[in-house]
């Protein structure tokens, strides 16, 4: 749907909401509007998809009217145990749907509701009175043949249906087998019948290595491939950065800096650099890869990686982005190779203050390639061994220890609480079974890589607030009320009182709170 489609739904709401208005028909709102013969059509498209959204109501004689609020476009979600909701831009709850409401509404699908009065309970329900789209036409399941047909017991619960395959669609699937199927038939809107399909795609055995992983990938439509356009683009600009490409950046080569990263990491997208002057001040540089040099806006890369959103870690690969030649090659700040980078470049006093800096586009290069493991053995174990192989960056790396307790102090005293939740890495064998789960050693150094990227994250943030320009933040709600009550009587119960306001707990009595319970067995429940 174009941006000038919504922009022409936009103008109709807002005429239509006008204290001027009265009843109009579509040939009157033309009229009005000034909507030329050839564009009639989409002024027609235009007020009865706002019919649909409950936007507008056309009357018995064909007129426009503001819509009453009664009925609504979303997105129904489904529940293992019959029930629903629905999903409406907009509106901060979503409505409830009960079982005998749902006529045949399926997860994911686009309905149309129409909301009930007099209802109680905590939400405010509704009753599907039209599916517009469907949100699966094919799914993920485990096959359980019978002597005649067979079922397909959907990965995803919140469907809420088994489909049914008739013997000559099972397409040789045998019972245990992973597939995928094919929507035929949605069934019903009693629910009295099953939805129907056919097998178009047999995955393997679900207790063969690596089918688990295959089913999940399908399951989420997960892109795995790019396109031999994508791919001859990104093979294009990954040329090594030359003098052209230098040009008008800000040459930072000359820095000490490093990648701080897991041992299996393979790109390496954020470096940090350190000095410390004269006058006690820190000069931290934060380093991020700068792949919009390399992916323009709207080109075919461009398109794929906005559809794809973000990278997709699995417990045995990653499905990256961008194309390796890029994620792993030109835009990794790969060691002793230039890299065009954007620079946060902060001057932080001895206080933890950053009173001056710098974001600047750059070209970097990176001294050493660190791991985790390795800074951690020289700031915090101070391993004689670790420390001489990298004997030209031990000084750095303890100032930056020093800096990281700094700025993490300064966190604390202005309410921030550090959540120091356990995360595990999945060890698999050779067969991709799995082996044996370990948790990650959170360390010195990754606080320490956090409380940089915080820094840095924080004065990009500030930048452009006081420039005033569109932006995107991530930001903190406030906590349920509830779930602080919650939390404050199991607290109370296990002899830890929290100190709280009339309505709500500052978060320096959680962080106390963090600190009281550390290495206590409340910290587990807590």
């Amino acid at each position: 749907m174009t941006d000038l489609h919504e922009q022409r739904k936009e103008k109709i709401i807002a005429l239509v909401n006008e204290e001027f208005y009265v009843p109009m028909k579509c040939k009157e709102l033309a009229q009005l509007m000034q909507v030329s013969q050839e564009d009639r059509a989409e002024l027609e498209a235009c007020l009865s998809e706002l019919v649909l959204e409950g936007k507008l109501q056309k009357t018995v004689k064909g007129k426009y009217i503001k819509g009453d609020g009664t009925v609504a476009v979303g997105t129904f979600i489904g529940n293992p145990r019959g029930f629903g909701f629905v999903e409406v831009e907009g509106r901060e709850e979503d409505l409830f749907i009960s079982e005998s409401h749902i006529h045949g509404a399926m997860h994911m699908d686009i309905v149309r509701v129409q909301l009930l009065p007099g209802k109680g309970g905590k939400r405010q329900e509704a009753e599907v009175t039209e599916i517009i789209t469907r949100g699966f036409t094919t799914l993920v399941g485990t096959f359980q043949a019978s002597a005649n047909y067979g079922f397909v017991v959907p990965d995803n619960q919140k469907f809420g249906y088994d489909i049914f395959v008739a013997k000559e669609r099972t397409a040789g699937a045998v019972s245990g087998h992973k597939v995928i199927v094919e929507i035929t038939d949605y069934g019903d809107a009693a629910g009295r019948k099953n939805p129907e399909g056919k097998i178009v795609e047999i995955l393997g055995h679900m207790d063969d290595p690596g089918v688990d992983i295959l089913s999940i990938i399908k399951n989420y439509d997960i892109p795995t491939e790019f396109t031999e356009k994508e791919l001859h683009q990104a093979e294009r600009v990954s040329k090594p950065v030359s003098d052209a490409d230098r040009e008008g950046r800000k040459d930072l080569r000359s820095l000490k800096m490093v990648t701080i990263d897991g041992e299996d990491s393979k790109d390496l997208d954020d470096a940090v650099s350190l000095t410390v002057s004269d006058d006690g001040h820190f000069h931290l540089g934060v380093h991020i890869a700068d792949v919009s040099n390399y992916v323009q806006e709207n080109s075919a890369l461009d398109r794929e990686a906005l559809k794809r959103g973000t990278s997709v870690y699995l417990v045995d690969r990653v499905i990256p982005m961008l194309p390796h030649t890029l994620s792993n090659g030109i835009c990794s700040l790969n060691q002793g190779e230039d890299r065009l980078a954007l620079s946060c470049l902060m001057d932080i006093d001895d206080k933890g203050n950053i009173v001056d800096y710098e974001i600047t586009e750059s070209v970097i290069n990176v001294d050493r390639r660190m791991t985790y493991t390795a800074v951690n053995a020289i700031i915090t174990d101070h391993d004689p061994e670790v420390m001489a192989e990298y004997e030209g960056l031990c000084e750095m790396f303890f100032q930056m220890a020093q800096l990281s307790t700094l700025l993490r102090k300064k966190r604390r005293k202005r309410g921030a609480i550090d959540f120091d939740l356990q995360e595990c890495k999945i060890h698999l064998d050779a067969n991709g079974r799995v082996k044996e789960i370990l948790p990650y050693d959170r360390n010195r150094a990754t606080r320490l890589i956090e409380d940089f990227m915080l820094a840095a994250n924080e004065t990009v943030a500030e930048h452009f607030y006081w420039l005033s320009v569109p932006f995107v933040y991530r930001t903190h709600e406030m906590p349920d009320p509830e779930k602080m009550k919650q939390l404050r009587l199991l607290a109370a119960g296990m002899g830890y009182p929290l100190k709280t306001g009339k309505e709500e707990i500052h978060p320096k009595e959680l962080q106390k709170l963090l600190d009281k319970i550390e290495g206590t067995q409340a910290e587990s429940y807590l």
